[in-house]
């Protein structure tokens, strides 16, 4: 009954924050949806199916991410193996570069692919720029570091005796790849191919900075028809319509991760020399470090140019509100009320996430306990399953009136922000507060030592990388959250992913200029806070 009643008093604090700012948004979602006159009425969601323009959204949304995701496995998987398996010449440094792009903020890629195929970019003249290869090109630039870490982390792991064997009864390297190596690797590179294709689904600022009103992704077309159209009920249906394809993904992603490989190894092999026979791989590590670079250095190139001289004047700009009043602040401003939002997201989403980390990862004690924490864990786990976007729509339309009159309020967002890390935050502290062994736990109790002591003494030295690596992964998530902000920043206090969406809006090569600059310096913060994390060498991406 203790037990209970302290996992209780854990949970509590979750439970009632997830109760007040994601069940009562969704439920309020999911009732603008099915009760849009005060009764139940699912004719209306239906209705908004069979809309024309919907199909093309729909169809958009299934093939973009699906041929997304097909050229980020094709692009990954040489890279898995030339970092993982390879013993390359700064091996670590071209892996955490390659990560870069994954931790950079949507609408920072999206505007980063329009300087480089853009008229006026280095590949102005393929004619890309506005094109749905432009949002392929994005999307498998921005996910193809999730393929690297999470194939190359079992690469890694994979026990060379059976390719060895194989190898020594004769078979060609292609051979021993495709009868030994792929079958032991197809479970991690489908469990990766499906979470890029949820990332590539949801990616909300890279469509909407890309594709504009021509082409939407269901994400873009909920902003679109709650912002510009004012249709509330269609972007309800929309977001019910996301909310059960993203859980079933989430669903289908987790149990591909449990599928148990016999293959793998539990130690981690040594990287082996490189041979004539790994040229291919080498080389196409680095050509995609070549294509991952190109964009950044277009988007860097760019800020520094005013016409044909160099200059430093987009970055003094910032300082300001851009031409014609493009913004009702300065962007330094929107930088400062970033890392200001960044900051109070981080500390909201380690206290629940440690919270939540300690009540799923004890072991439980009876059958009773189990049940009680294996429906705390699939709580806790619901807002995997909304997007950014149907999070922020729910806000929306849930918490500006009594008795949460809270649209005003500055922790809105923040809030908002600290959901969207909070899956991030436990998926990085929860198994490794799972690995400490328990006997020692209760050796410090045995000794004297209270709960807190015991945690001090035992979890923290375990826990304490694990722990700076989360608060580093919410603070660049937060910083560059786009999605759920979108809808509830204000005007006079606008974070800067929304400021710079803002600026490129507006015509002008003065506030593009801006919106270049204010995107270099969003993304060196983000970098600089992931690189730093990197060197904690804390798993991330295979968490997912």
């Amino acid at each position: 009954m203790r037990r209970a009643l302290t996992l209780l008093g854990l949970a509590a604090v979750p439970v009632l924050v997830l109760a007040v700012f994601f069940v009562l948004p969704v439920s309020g979602m999911l009732a603008r949806g099915f009760w849009p006159d005060g009764r139940f009425d699912p004719g209306a969601v239906l209705e908004v199916l069979t809309r024309p323009r919907v199909h093309r959204v729909l169809w958009f949304t299934i093939w973009s991410a699906g041929l997304a995701t097909a050229v980020s496995v094709v692009l990954g998987l040489p890279a898995a193996y030339a970092l993982h398996r390879l013993a390359l010449p700064l091996r670590r440094t071209i892996r955490a570069a390659l990560l870069v792009p994954f931790v950079l903020p949507t609408v920072v890629v999206g505007v980063a692919f329009r300087q480089l195929l853009g008229e006026a970019g280095p590949l102005g003249f393929l004619g890309l720029d506005g094109t749905p290869v432009a949002i392929v090109g994005a999307l498998a630039f921005f996910n193809v570091a999730v393929v690297i870490r999470s194939v190359g982390a079992s690469w890694e792991s994979l026990d060379p005796r059976p390719g060895e064997a194989a190898a020594a009864l004769g078979a060609s390297p292609a051979q021993v790849f495709r009868t030994v190596t792929l079958p032991a690797l197809r479970p991690s590179i489908v469990s990766a191919a499906s979470v890029v294709f949820l990332f590539c689904a949801t990616s909300f600022g890279v469509v909407l900075t890309l594709g504009g009103l021509r082409y939407s992704s269901v994400e873009t077309e909920i902003y679109l028809l709650t912002t510009n159209l004012l249709d509330l009920q269609a972007a309800a249906a929309l977001s019910i319509v996301q909310l059960v394809a993203v859980t079933a993904l989430l669903v289908v992603a987790g149990r591909l991760r449990r599928v148990p490989d016999p293959s793998l190894a539990r130690v981690v092999a040594r990287p082996r020399r490189v041979r004539p026979g790994d040229a291919a791989p080498v080389v196409a590590t680095v050509l995609l470090l070549v294509v991952v670079a190109l964009p950044v250095v277009s988007l860097v190139v760019g800020s520094l140019r005013q016409g044909d001289r160099w200059t430093l004047d987009h970055y003094r700009a910032l300082a300001g509100r851009g031409a014609d009043e493009a913004l009702l602040q300065p962007a330094s401003d929107a930088l400062l009320l970033s890392l200001r939002t960044a900051v109070d997201a981080t500390w909201m989403s380690l206290v629940l996430g440690t919270l939540v980390a300690v009540v799923v990862s004890r072991r439980s004690r009876g059958r009773a306990e189990r049940r009680l924490r294996g429906v705390l864990d699939g709580f806790f786990m619901l807002p995997l399953g909304v997007s950014a976007v149907t999070l922020g729509f729910g806000f929306l339309i849930t918490l500006g009136r009594p008795p949460l009159e809270l649209r005003d309020s500055a922790l809105l967002v923040p809030v908002a922000q600290a959901l969207v890390a909070l899956p991030l935050v436990v998926r990085t502290l929860a198994p490794v507060l799972a690995s400490v062994d328990e006997r020692q736990r209760q050796a410090a109790a045995s000794l004297g030592a209270g709960p807190l002591r015991a945690a001090l003494t035992v979890d923290l030295p375990v826990v304490w990388r694990p722990l700076l690596a989360a608060a580093g992964f919410a603070f660049a998530v937060s910083l560059g959250e786009f999605g759920a902000t979108s809808f509830l920043a204000r005007d006079e206090r606008l974070t800067l992913p929304v400021a710079i969406y803002r600026l490129i809006g507006h015509p002008g090569a003065a506030n593009y200029g801006m919106a270049l600059a204010a995107s270099v310096v969003l993304a060196a913060t983000t970098a600089v806070v992931m690189l730093a994390v990197e060197r904690l060498r804390v798993p991330s991406l295979g968490a997912f």
